[in-house]
């Protein structure tokens, strides 16, 4: 039998089974009797703790969301400067989509439902938090002389993000989320020296 585990302990191995399965099986497909065959509980136990999928969709959101940006924030405050910052932010961001390879799946998928959801407003929210930090960053390094005095930092934070996203999704197109490791530094390096130099 199944060890009964706390409420938050549960909840916690759900997201987790749900982001192993939607490594390999399109989130759409995903269904509650998978998600508790793989921990070893009922359908009745994953619905004590989530009314629904789309609740576990959120759980999942809000993991993201909060993991994502702890580290995010903890590898930039560790940099002696903003470029350097912005390299181990980048890295960061890359080995968390390696290591959870599931995740990107997730959000395309509700990225294309039609209709809004708090799922979306949960990357929205994850997209503006993650936005602000890399204001924050490009802000520092052209007052301290780093990049550009006429950097267009919105323009730079949202070519930051295109950047990982290309990547992310040209590692869904392979199947093999460690590429990202091999395309990231030359990738990273082109985008640095567009801060560098004067347009």
């Amino acid at each position: 039998m199944t060890t009964r585990l706390p409420t938050e302990e549960r909840k916690t191995e759900i997201v987790a089974a749900a982001l192993k399965l939607a490594r390999v099986t399109s989130p759409g497909s995903i269904t509650t009797s998978d998600i508790a065959a793989a921990i070893g509980v009922t359908q009745g136990a994953v619905f004590k703790h989530f009314a629904t999928k789309d609740a576990i969709g959120l759980a999942i959101m809000q993991w993201v969301r909060e993991q994502l940006l702890q580290k995010l924030q903890e590898e930039a405050s560790s940099a002696a400067s903003s470029t350097q910052a912005l390299e181990a932010v980048f890295r960061a961001h890359v080995a968390f989509v390696i290591a959870h390879p599931g995740v990107p799946r997730i959000i395309f998928h509700e990225l294309q439902q039609p209709t809004d959801s708090p799922i979306k407003q949960e990357v929205r929210a994850l997209l503006q938090a993650y936005r602000q930090l890399l204001r924050g960053l490009l802000k520092s390094g052209v007052n301290a002389g780093e990049f550009v005095a006429t950097l267009d930092q919105e323009a730079a934070a949202t070519l930051f993000v295109g950047i990982v996203q290309g990547l992310v999704m040209q590692s869904m197109l392979t199947g093999k989320p460690a590429g990202m490791k091999a395309q990231a530094d030359g990738v990273f390096r082109l985008f640095i020296r567009g801060l560098q130099e004067a347009p």
